[in-house]
Parts: structure tokens; C-alpha cells; sequence
């Protein structure tokens, strides 16, 4: 999913999950900077990626993937994308569409 910086969706790219499908790289929080982490992505093939609180950090910071992640909590409002209900990805993509339809229609324009 791409999302503007309100969360609004921009682009939605659902697969079906097979066993050709993998994940190359994560992104972690910094709590997953350890030994024990780092090996188990290994045995997968999978990179960690550690996102890292800024160095200088006064108050609350938002990290970028935050936003994404707001973005997947609203769509969480609607009952239907709440479990996987769907076989077909295309039905699952149009729910989604319908759902940010939903949620854009609802937030003011400033």
C-alpha cells in the first residue's frame, strides 16, 4: 500500500500469498536489533532493516512507516477486512478501494 502523508491511499498491490511469493527485506523496530533476530531473518533469506528513532529526538517523532500503519488501523473499521475472508485477490483490492473511499469521504478538507 502507498499512502499520502494524511494516510490516504494512493496505490494498493494485493497477491495471493504462494510459496514463489517472499519477503526480501523487513523493516524492524529497534527492538529487534539482536543476535537472536538477526538469525532467524537469516535462516529465511530475509534482510532486517532497523528503523532508528532520531539521534536528537525531542517529544514525539513520527517515523515514516507509522503512517502506513495508521492507514491499515482504519481499515480495520471495516468488519470485512478485519480477517481474511476472501480467495480472490481482486475482491480483497476492491474492498479495500471501497473502504478508503469510506474513510476519505469522511475526513475533512482543510
Amino acid at each position: 500500500m502507498a499512502v499520502d502523508p494524511l494516510g490516504h491511499m494512493l496505490a494498493l498491490h494485493v497477491t495471493p500469498a504462494s510459496d514463489d511469493e517472499s519477503v526480501d527485506v523487513a523493516f524492524v523496530d529497534q527492538g529487534y536489533t539482536g543476535e537472536r533476530a538477526a538469525k532467524a531473518a537469516a535462516a529465511h533469506g530475509i534482510e532486517l532493516e532497523v528503523v532508528k528513532l532520531p539521534e536528537a529526538k525531542r517529544g514525539f517523532v513520527l517515523l515514516p512507516r507509522w503512517v502506513v500503519e495508521r492507514s491499515f488501523a482504519w481499515a480495520t473499521r471495516f468488519r470485512r477486512l478485519v480477517k481474511d475472508y476472501e480467495r480472490c485477490a481482486e475482491t480483497l483490492r476492491d474492498l479495500h478501494l471501497i473502504a478508503f473511499i469510506c474513510i476519505m469521504l469522511k475526513t475533512p478538507l482543510t
